[in-house]
């Protein structure tokens, strides 16, 4: 458009460094969308939950609701795994058969299962964490066949919510030992899996072991499945095989805490779980 043309266009009065703004009318498509759009908002606000309140939105004439949406499928998703489901819950886990269809619904189950409630500490991997122990190796405190590890999910380890809880508590040598005689016994017990720095500390802390340790370790640092007493000659370690980490434990003792899942999951989930975890490739 030529300079000429321009002067016959109406401005609307507006100027920015000589530059004006012409009163070009919006195209009537465009203006009539606009209003269109204007009257679906509204209607739509009217329609469903739109304006948020002090305790919740407006709930809308439609009586649509998402969260009404995702419990209807929750709800339909049971029903049609409800017979499945009762016989997870009933199922004798020594004798449930891999490739079974009861079984493979309980490794899929257990999966979701275990990353919602298990991985924050186990890791998504299953494979522990400092303080968390590692459920693919085959160092189980209170074994790991698929039964123990059912239990272990069900009333969970040295909580006070379940009467049936796994438990076990290693004193705190600090107030009963000296310094010295507590660095003797971390060389011994380094040396039961050939890790010792100091030999001669080592042959002195081998009779502080037998006198203090070896009721709940065993002898030769074998561990107690019965009471939960690790294993300390296999070179796997929950909270760390160095001298520091070793002699930590010893000093203050260690008391991990796992929540019981029996009542929260209930059978199903619970034995869905110990499938799962089992099958990871650490169960006995």
């Amino acid at each position: 458009m030529s300079a000429e043309e321009h002067k016959d266009i109406e401005t609307t009065g507006h100027e920015w460094d000589g530059i004006q703004e012409y009163n070009n009318p919006l195209p009537r498509w465009w203006l009539w969308t606009f209003y269109i759009t204007i009257i679906w908002g509204i209607g739509y606000t009217i329609a469903y939950p739109a304006w948020p309140l002090i305790e919740r939105a407006t709930p809308g004439l439609a009586g649509f609701s998402t969260r009404q949406n995702v419990a209807d499928d929750i709800a339909a998703a049971r029903a049609a795994n409800a017979e499945v489901e009762a016989q997870l819950a009933g199922a004798d886990l020594a004798s449930l058969a891999p490739g079974s269809p009861v079984y493979d619904y309980a490794v899929n189950a257990g999966a979701a299962l275990f990353m919602t409630n298990c991985s924050q500490c186990h890791g998504a991997g299953a494979d522990g964490a400092p303080g968390y122990p590692n459920l693919l190796d085959d160092a189980w405190l209170w074994g790991g066949d698929i039964e123990a590890i059912a239990y272990s999910v069900r009333h969970g380890i040295r909580n006070d919510q379940d009467p049936d809880a796994r438990w076990s508590e290693m004193p705190a040598f600090g107030e009963m030992l000296s310094e010295a005689e507590i660095g003797a016994v971390t060389q011994y017990v380094l040396s039961l899996s050939g890790n010792a720095d100091d030999a001669g500390l080592a042959q002195t802390g081998a009779t502080l072991f037998a006198d203090n340790c070896a009721a709940c370790h065993g002898e030769n640092g074998e561990g107690n499945r019965d009471i939960g007493a690790p294993n300390l000659n296999d070179a796997i370690w929950l909270y760390g095989g160095d001298a520091d980490s070793v002699t930590e434990t010893i000093t203050a003792s260690r008391f991990g805490v796992m929540p019981p899942w029996g009542e929260r999951l209930g059978d199903a989930g619970v034995n869905a779980l110990a499938v799962y975890v089992h099958q990871k490739g650490g169960g006995e």
